[in-house]
């Protein structure tokens, strides 16, 4: 299993696939389907029966069970794009083996330091192979891990049909970085009952809860007057984006929070005298202060509206997902397998809210109870991420012991 995972998700990473915020076509980035027809392929000559690619780029593939029984139907998902935020464009992975659990170097150049005095749990991986960036990219383990792990684990049951599973159901997704991983994805045709997203972060990770998400985005029109008349008739629109920005709490930024506390952050600000656009992502896993919030960020642009009359301000608000947990809780028993699944395999559970969100939020609320488990990798979404080997392995044992679970009579019949 470790060798295969290894060069299933080398190859992967190498295919560029990072996704586009804006975009007007689905996916996003036509070059997603690169690998979206990779994965095709390679599971078909793999022997799975049934494997689609569709006009959007779902793949959907399908194994039945082996057995007479009435085990449900399990789905595995995760997603092929990787994150605008850093390029994804060659990729070359770097592996470190046996870490020492000191500095590495990135590049050549030492300019970039993946250090455990700045990751201090790089310091449980000492000992361990670790993969890394070269430092000019994203690593790309969120979420070609997930892929390369769920394939991995199919490949296993192909190769020994003696081992009795239900019917297995595998989904792979674009655009998930940007929020529409799930805008045409049809649970029928999926067919399962409940799933996973493999999604997650490190060993052992299982997420139930994540962020409610809304983007809020603010216009705000200004009046341009040579600056040398100006006095009493210039408006500049980007002092008071800023002015607005103040207005937000101070301390209800990324980098202030963590757990289950809520933030505004300011993710694009584009302005100049005559107009400025501010773009914020408003994030809290309390349904009730995520209302809130909304409401906070509209109090401001009334403000500003009185405060300056003779200026257009728009304000567009938009939810993204909700939290999954109320959609979990009345099936917690699929958390209790995962958990025991890990436990089979040596791993200890580690249950931790999503300071984010996946798809399975939204398939969550859509009919399909899907939660979240770990790939093994760190610093998603930038050139500091890194994934040890051996979490990957992990990864792949855990979703064969919870396939072999669900095939068991008392977890049959839940």
């Amino acid at each position: 299993m470790r060798e295969a995972v290894l060069n299933r998700f080398l190859r992967y990473v190498r295919v560029d696939t990072r996704s586009e915020l804006g975009s007007d076509t689905y996916p996003s980035t036509l070059k997603q389907l690169n690998l979206a027809k990779m994965l095709r392929d390679e599971l078909l000559e793999l022997g799975v029966p049934q494997v689609e690619l569709d006009q959007n780029g779902y793949i959907i593939a399908k194994i039945p069970g082996n057995f007479a029984t009435n085990a449900p139907a399990i789905g595995f998902l995760a997603h092929y794009d990787t994150s605008p935020d850093l390029s994804g464009e060659n990729v070359c992975p770097k592996i470190v083996e046996n870490y020492d659990g000191k500095d590495i170097a990135l590049d050549e150049a030492g300019n970039y330091i993946l250090s455990p005095a700045e990751f201090p749990e790089l310091v449980d991986y000492q000992g361990q192979t670790l993969i890394t960036t070269d430092g000019t990219t994203l690593l790309g383990a969120d979420d070609k891990a997930g892929i390369a792990e769920i394939i991995t684990a199919i490949e296993y049951f192909l190769q020994h049909p003696e081992i009795k599973h239900g019917p297995l159901c595998i989904g792979f997704t674009p655009d998930e970085e940007v929020s529409g991983g799930t805008k045409y994805f049809d649970i029928a045709r999926f067919g399962a009952e409940l799933a996973y997203t493999i999604d997650g972060e490190g060993l052992g990770s299982i997420n139930f809860e994540n962020f409610n998400a809304a983007s809020a985005t603010i216009v705000i029109k200004g009046c341009n007057i040579h600056p040398g008349s100006a006095k009493h008739k210039m408006i500049n629109a980007s002092l008071l984006g800023i002015e607005f920005n103040e207005m937000l709490p101070l301390f209800d930024r990324p980098m202030f929070t963590d757990s289950y506390e809520g933030f505004y952050h300011l993710t694009d600000f584009r302005g100049n005298v005559e107009e400025a656009v501010l773009n914020y992502l408003i994030r809290e896993h309390d349904r009730k202060i995520f209302e809130q919030r909304k409401v906070i960020v509209q109090q401001a642009v009334n403000f500003l509206k009185l405060k300056y009359p003779k200026t257009k301000i728009d304000c567009e608000i938009t939810d993204s997902y909700y939290n999954m947990r109320e959609k979990i809780e009345p099936v917690a028993h699929i958390i209790a397998i995962a958990e025991q699944a890990m436990r089979d395999i040596g791993v200890t559970p580690v249950i931790f809210p999503i300071r984010g969100g996946t798809d399975g939020a939204r398939l969550s609320f859509n009919g399909l109870p899907c939660p979240n488990l770990f790939t093994g990798g760190h610093n998603a979404h930038g050139r500091y991420e890194y994934i040890p080997l051996e979490s990957m392995e992990k990864a792949v044992q855990t979703i064969v012991r919870l396939i072999e679970l669900f095939a068991t009579p008392q977890n049959a019949l839940k």
